[in-house]
């Protein structure tokens, strides 16, 4: 357990590294906290354990940053904290998903766009670096862009699990009013049968209970899969044209490589990761002697 402390510590220095991305991590993780309080005060668990879980998922980008010798672009970093947040703590415990119409739909995109951006950044380090590899960009954009639409569909695919073994209804129901089915064709002939301005639906279970939806009939979680993986293709082509333009006119100044310089990850020399570990280092000494120095003074008061 002091070594889990010693290292989240450690990786709390790193991202003070950069006292913007340090100020929204802190502002973030201050929130994240309340909001746990909160959440135990009322008895809600659930909601405490999902505060828990984004306080260890502010530090990953830190983690990943140390063990792969990375640097993530400030932007880029304070995107991925704000992402966190907006899902987990305003989404799943302050119930935004529901409260707040095309809440999740934004997220998807968001993530999208991220994680091609990810994808364009290492292929793009492993070119840039490669003397066996010459990708052009064309084909750094289609890597970038199979790689988040393979993340969206994984993410899709955990959906549908959960709600198969456990019922939580990740893959948010909608009421439609128009439906065609094949199943509903008397002749078997695979002809679609279509109901259309259904106003209520009325379903019977072998207890005796009857649920009635009103305004419709319930989908169950198709349509949102599909919106889904819809709005994660728009992010994942959004950055992927920006990858695009930003490698093939690498060498000319440009609005949109400078975007994507804020968005793509670099690698870092032995030297810079060198020069980072003794920066953290010399702040985590000094960290420790005014904690020392305050214990002795209390002490002495005392």
């Amino acid at each position: 357990m002091k070594n889990i402390w010693k290292k989240a510590k450690y990786l709390r220095e790193r991202i003070r590294l950069d006292r913007k991305t340090f100020l929204l991590y802190t502002v973030l993780r201050i929130l994240v906290i309340l909001t746990a309080v909160r959440c135990f005060l009322t008895q809600n668990y659930e909601g405490f354990a999902l505060c828990l879980l984004s306080l260890i998922l502010f530090l990953l980008p830190s983690f990943f940053e140390e063990k792969l010798k990375l640097e993530i672009p400030p932007l880029f970093e304070g995107i991925i904290y704000l992402f966190i947040y907006a899902a987990e703590i305003l989404g799943e415990v302050n119930h935004y998903y529901t409260a707040i119409p095309g809440w999740d739909t934004m997220l998807h995109t968001l993530n999208g766009f991220l994680c091609a951006a990810i994808g364009f950044s290492l292929v793009d380090i492993m070119n840039w670096k490669s003397r066996r590899l010459n990708l052009s960009p064309l084909y750094l954009a289609l890597v970038a862009f199979c790689f988040s639409m393979t993340i969206g569909v994984i993410w899709e695919f955990v959906e549908f699990t959960l709600d198969q073994l456990f019922f939580l209804d990740m893959q948010k129901d909608f009421i439609v009013k128009t439906i065609g089915s094949v199943t509903l064709d008397p002749t078997h002939s695979q002809i679609p049968v279509r109901i259309s301005h259904i106003t209520k639906t009325i379903i019977d279970t072998a207890d005796g209970k009857t649920y009635t939806i009103n305004g419709g009939y319930l989908d169950i979680g198709i349509i949102d899969t599909m919106k889904d993986l819809i709005v994660n293709f728009i992010g994942a082509v959004a950055f992927s044209v920006i990858g695009y333009f930003s490698v093939k006119y690498r060498d000319r100044s440009s609005s949109v490589k400078n975007i994507a310089n804020d968005l793509m990850l670099r690698t870092l020399s032995d030297e810079e990761l060198l020069k980072q570990r003794e920066e953290i280092d010399k702040r985590l000494a000094e960290s420790k002697e005014e904690r020392t120095n305050l214990k002795n003074s209390l002490k002495t008061r005392l």
